[in-house]
């Protein structure tokens, strides 16, 4: 087989070990092997009714699962997803047909998120003591599911979430800052819910799976303070790069007069459970399955994995090359990069690692390949969940005037694996666990420069 041909043999693997990755994490896999008795504080029939809403990427299809399970016991249903998700549904997941899905805005919130997440707030306060709130909650549902809070308007979040995500902040640091500007998140929702019982199924996108930071924690005791929220706006040097209205909120609920987002003495939390329901290790024992199926030793499977897109990459390159295996080995990751953004390219953190592992791998050896995908098929503002880097990508870009250093100076990723056709596009895959990264190496093929 020619080195070529090798490799995209290789580079064909990789994508299917990153597809059965997030097979396992979509809602009917994760929902079905779950006890609905073990959904909410009591069993099930023991409500008089269930109200169902959703709020982030897999929440149209834990909608249509959570359905199928319910049945008649369903007595309304609504869930906020990202525009363009409704056409977009998985065949294997099924379609609601009795509650409502609505299209809001991501990253950054929308008008129409926000009449969605105002519909999911008189959900909560409609439901009685008898009724069972039950949220479908997944990544993404923090800009999904905004409502400002009082004296904020939409302009004021959009700027403030904007800065957040250039900044570099993780997402502990970013939630910190939207929980305190927005009705919903930090529990807040659980809190409009009382008298009813809160039953939330949580997938996570967040390094840790700290529920209380996935889609802000609607349902679950916000540790973070108004205090903490400075704080970063302050050590990011954006406090004074956000509004007046942002800095007024923030500083006089520091001062004590507003009152916090629940804690956990907070009388609401007594009648809400939250269920993990699926996580990036999910994801990657699927990926380690299918990787041993297709003949690779697995080498590892680290979760967790953060920092600086481009180093990431990097690392995960060296790392391969210097354990020079003997046999077909797989190398597997998953968490959540981040990019300090100071070019004005087109690209996402899964395209950075791709583009930082390409340059690592220049003068390797032996046929590798490095793929870098998020789960939720979406990568930054990009129709792509990431790419995937072999020794000879830069090679085929300069080929085609692409200059692979250049491309990563101007934090421009997509254009450049766009020109060699090494762009990673599932589409949307309605769920979101963060990121896999996953990295093949052929220990006996030729060398890949065809000497």
């Amino acid at each position: 087989m020619s080195t070529p041909d090798l490799l995209d043999t290789t580079a064909a693997d990789a994508k299917a070990i990153f597809r059965a990755a997030v097979r396992r994490v979509q809602a009917d896999r994760l929902l079905n092997s779950t006890d609905p008795d073990a959904w909410a504080p009591r069993p099930l029939d023991q409500y008089e009714g269930i109200r169902v809403v959703g709020l982030g990427k897999a929440a149209m299809a834990m909608m249509g699962t959570v359905e199928q399970v319910l049945g008649d016991a369903m007595t309304d249903g609504y869930a906020i997803v990202p525009e363009g998700y409704p056409e977009h549904l998985p065949a294997s997941c099924p379609a609601p047909t009795m509650g409502t899905v609505v299209e809001g805005g991501h990253p950054l919130p929308t008008e129409a998120g926000v009449r969605g997440a105002r519909r999911i707030m008189e959900q909560a306060e409609a439901a009685g003591a008898d009724e069972l709130l039950l949220v479908l909650v997944s990544g993404g549902g923090t800009a999904l599911g905004t409502l400002p809070a009082d004296g904020m308007a939409l302009a004021d979040l959009k700027r403030t979430y904007h800065l957040l995500l250039r900044s570099g902040v993780n997402i502990q640091q970013m939630n910190a800052v939207r929980k305190h500007l927005t009705q919903m998140g930090g529990g807040q929702l659980a809190r409009a819910a009382a008298p009813a019982d809160v039953g939330s199924l949580i997938v996570s996108d967040v390094v840790g799976n700290d529920m209380s930071v996935i889609a802000s924690g609607p349902t679950v005791p916000d540790p973070t303070t108004y205090e903490d929220a400075m704080r970063v706006l302050y050590t990011r040097d954006l406090w004074t790069e956000v509004s007046g209205p942002v800095r007024t909120r923030l500083s006089t609920g520091a001062r004590g007069r507003r009152p916090e987002t629940p804690g956990p003495e907070a009388d609401c939390f007594e009648r809400t459970s939250n269920t993990l329901v699926g996580t990036n290790r999910t994801a990657l024992v699927a990926a380690w399955e299918a990787a041993e199926a297709r003949g690779y030793a697995v080498r590892q499977g680290a979760e967790g994995v953060e920092g600086e897109a481009r180093s990431v990459g990097k690392a995960h390159v060296q790392a391969m090359l210097q354990a020079a295996p003997d046999s077909p080995t797989c190398w597997l990751w998953g968490g959540e990069t981040t990019v300090t953004v100071t070019g004005d390219g087109k690209g996402g953190r899964n395209q950075e690692v791709a583009l930082g592992a390409a340059l690592a791998m220049e003068d390797a050896s032996r046929p590798t390949v490095l793929l870098s995908g998020g789960t939720d098929g979406i990568d930054g503002p990009t129709d792509a969940a990431g790419a995937w880097a072999t020794p000879m990508t830069t090679e085929k870009a300069r080929a085609v005037d692409c200059d692979p250093k250049d491309h990563l100076r101007q934090n421009d990723a997509y254009p450049f694996f766009d020109a060699i056709d090494h762009l990673l596009r599932p589409g949307p895959t309605h769920t979101n666990v963060m990121d896999v990264h996953v990295g093949l190496v052929v220990p006996h093929g030729p060398d890949p420069s065809g000497q």
